[in-house]
């Protein structure tokens, strides 16, 4: 199941004696959230914060998710774009930049077994991970139409090389019109927002990943300057990087080095599809 699915992860949160820890998430893809413990409560911007729910689905995102969070353990499913072709099926763009309750979302009724049924009263990692395994191996018999265009685009949009929408419908063997229109109901964006964010993303990554790094050391060759650059952090998370650098990262500095020792890739949006 390896092209459906970023990773499956598991965070252990110790929020210590404060009680809560606060962190953001930057933009990637669709995502299944399952905790056990506090709930978080989550804020995507110019929306109302959402709390008090085991199960949290992030559609593809845009910009920043701000969440706050106490003593949990949250296992993460990151879908893929082809994974969220294969099992919800409903388009992507109706879901992106959003936060939603699987329980309550009809579009989302294929995970709704697994969140419930996730946690036994004892903690087991081991039996938790055969579960989530099981649940989507359950589910995958299901064709995905576009899948082979759906693959093609993936491959182009990673690509650093790729920087422009011409040469991603180019790289992607697709017509534009085609390219746009796929884009929006498997990706979740335009394929310009999409290109955007891919060069945003690899300048962030590159900058966590390195502290002896300053902003100007990390930004993608596709940026024409530094203004671009901050112009594009402003869009993406909200906040200027000097904001941004000066905020403690107390959950994603940590994932994010396991991300990258575990999967090769520090982020979701990173991360190269497969063939199987």
């Amino acid at each position: 199941m390896r092209p459906y699915f970023t990773t499956f992860y598991i965070t252990e949160i110790d929020a210590g004696p404060n009680g809560l820890v606060t962190d953001h998430l930057h933009p990637e893809w669709a995502n299944l959230r399952i905790v056990d413990g506090v709930f978080p409560v989550s804020e995507i911007r110019d929306t109302a914060p959402i709390g008090g729910m085991r199960g949290i689905v992030t559609g593809p995102t845009s910009t920043a998710v701000r969440f706050t969070t106490g003593t949990s353990r949250i296992w993460g499913i990151g879908l893929l774009p082809l994974g969220w072709a294969k099992f919800v099926t409903a388009p992507a763009h109706g879901f992106a930049d959003r936060i939603c309750d699987p329980l309550a979302e009809p579009a989302l009724t294929p995970l709704r077994d697994l969140v419930d049924g996730l946690f036994a009263p004892q903690p087991d990692e081991a039996a938790e991970l055969e579960r989530i395994t099981r649940h989507f191996a359950d589910l995958a018999a299901r064709e995905v139409p576009d899948e082979a265009r759906i693959r093609a685009v993936h491959s182009a949009l990673v690509d650093p090389e790729v920087g422009h929408v011409a040469a991603m419908a180019e790289a992607a063997g697709l017509a534009s019109h085609t390219l746009e229109r796929l884009c929006r109901r498997h990706f979740g964006f335009p394929p310009s927002v999409l290109l955007r964010r891919q060069r945003f993303m690899r300048s962030l990554s590159h900058y966590m990943l390195d502290p002896t790094l300053t902003w100007i050391g990390a930004i993608d060759s596709h940026y024409h300057d530094q203004a671009q650059f901050v112009r594009d952090f402003h869009r993406f998370m909200g906040m200027s990087p000097r904001a941004y650098t000066a905020l403690p990262h107390p959950v994603l500095a940590g994932v994010m080095r396991a991300r990258m020792e575990a999967a090769g890739a520090p982020v979701q949006a990173l991360h190269v599809p497969t063939s199987g």
